[in-house]
């Protein structure tokens, strides 16, 4: 933002460069001014706002190596980025969201604020006119001289007085101050829908992982239940070898903990649960209940049924609605220059004032009791102890900020997408080596239970093959709602939708 602090310190506080027309000297003051006010109206002071070009890198290092295999370029595309998942709880929860949820409730009632307010910025350029009537009954003071009001028509003196008319002023935007207001207004309007959209993408985003952990500790529950089962069933036969003499107490005693701890685990994943149905609750606007019979239901992690359209890194330009609200808070600044530079010149206005005034009723609708004054004002600040100039330098810096906030979100940006895109890429890899795992382990607790079975083993290695298995199905569970997770992280990373953003189609049906 130098180049903008060096245009709004070249401009002098004298009258910019405009066209001007010579006049006969026959010509009235009034007619000049409205004149020359009239040509000077295409005059705008403070700098132009030129959008930033941020240096974006060619592609994202994660989309290739690695990462290839695991989130590939596609053709198609659709703003409703969680019917990626092909889960149709889901899609009813994100359509409650986008109906009932708070969070957006507030966020587009902040954009209704920024519509209202720029429409006070564009009523600030035209006239403001009013009309009002009056009726007064006068005494005068016989202590007072005749003219003094209120009651200045004499000692003693009692008088009427009828008045009703309307005035009307106009600051004529010479300088373009009211439409550097304007453009500040339009830009923060913008800004603030674009910030809708990151409400929204932010809230659903929030109801897809809460709905993906939800299912994930379904997971881990029916997975310590399979569990359960199985190592009640180890406690049975150990109990029955036991009795039958071909068994050590130890080995019940064993058997029995194993159980316990399992048991102990469950309680945890069904609160989890509970508290997961309850936040997603909040999330989408419903009473914490309310979801219960809808959510209790256990259904399978959603896993991608497609793959992700990454695109380029210059895309989240035009993808992230965080990137787009920081740019136009850029523009609203850079214009608030011309806001405060404009008080540097004089102000043109015109005034006018007309209607009736009698003291008799009987002659107050008659053509002698109009009156009316019409004319132009010019009002120019001579001194402020530099307050105009130090209100330009607030400005700038303000610019100036904006621009820095502007490229950290765009490197924020690129560091959230690197990181989804290397998170989602392991984490299926992660995957395939748990399921390995898990088929190993599961063959070797049948292995070990017949072994036992016959003899020819100690339930010691039966223990550690139920061990194994329960861990690393739990460890599968909780890879396959990472995946989740790390899907929705990049999809929330890239911008959510990729076709024309649904604040844009906002900004053309609510621009005021």
């Amino acid at each position: 933002m130098a180049r903008l602090r060096e245009l709004a310190a070249a401009q002098p506080a004298r009258l910019p460069p405009c066209r001007r027309r010579r006049f006969t000297s026959a010509a009235s003051l009034g007619a000049i001014v409205a004149a020359w006010a009239g040509l000077l109206t295409g005059c705008t002071v403070g700098p132009d706002y030129v959008p930033p070009k941020p240096v974006m890198p060619a592609g994202f290092t994660e989309q290739s190596g690695s990462a290839t295999h695991a989130v590939n370029e596609v053709q198609t595309s659709t703003d409703a980025w969680w019917e990626g998942f092909g889960d149709a709880t889901l899609n009813s929860l994100m359509t409650d969201a986008l109906r009932s949820a708070p969070d957006l409730a507030a966020a587009e009632a902040r954009v209704r604020e920024a519509r209202a307010l720029r429409g006070i910025a564009g009523a600030e350029q035209y006239p403001t006119a009013d009309a009002g009537a009056q009726y007064d009954r006068t005494h005068g003071s016989a202590n007072v001289p005749v003219g003094v009001p209120p009651g200045g028509l004499g000692p003693g003196a009692n008088g009427n007085l009828w008045q009703a008319g309307f005035d009307a002023s106009w600051e004529i935007d010479v300088f373009g101050g009211k439409r550097r207001g304007v453009e500040a207004a339009d830009a923060s309007y913008q800004a603030a829908v674009a910030d809708l959209g990151d409400v929204e993408l932010i809230l659903l985003a929030e109801v897809a992982r809460n709905y993906i952990e939800l299912r994930g500790v379904q997971r881990q529950l029916a997975v310590a239940r399979s569990n359960l089962s199985i190592q009640q069933d180890s406690l049975s036969l150990t109990r029955s070898q036991f009795d039958a003499g071909l068994a050590s107490r130890l080995d019940v005693l064993r058997a029995q903990a194993q159980v316990s701890d399992t048991e102990a685990a469950i309680p945890t994943f069904e609160a989890d649960e509970r508290a997961s149905i309850y936040r997603i609750g909040a999330l989408v606007g419903h009473p914490p209940e309310q979801l219960l019979a809808q959510l209790d239901t256990p259904q399978a992690i959603p896993l991608a049924v497609a793959d992700v359209p990454v695109g380029l890194p210059s895309d989240l330009l035009r993808r992230r609605p965080d990137i787009r609200a920081a740019e136009r808070r850029i523009a609203a600044a850079n214009a608030r220059i011309g806001v405060a530079q404009a008080d540097l010149y004089p102000h043109f206005s015109l005034t006018g004032v007309a209607g009736l005034e009698s003291l008799n009723a009987s002659t107050f609708l008659t053509a002698p009791s109009r009156y009316f004054s019409i004319g132009p004002s010019i009002n120019w600040l001579i001194f402020d102890a530099g307050k105009v100039r130090f209100e330009m330098r607030a400005e700038e810096v303000r610019t100036d900020q904006a621009a820095a906030i502007y490229q950290r979100t765009v490197l924020g940006a690129l560091r959230d997408v690197e990181t989804a895109l290397v998170s989602y890429a392991q984490s299926q890899v992660r995957h395939e080596r748990l399921a390995a795992e898990v088929t190993a382990d599961r063959e070797a607790v049948t292995i070990a239970t017949r072994l036992y079975r016959q003899g020819l083993n100690d339930f010691l290695s039966v223990l550690d093959a139920e061990r194994s298995l329960y861990a690393a199905d739990d460890k599968l569970a909780q890879s396959d709602r990472d995946t989740a997770l790390a899907l929705v992280a990049l999809y929330k990373a890239l911008g959510g939708g990729w076709q024309e953003t649904a604040d844009a189609s906002r900004i053309a049906a609510q621009r005021p």
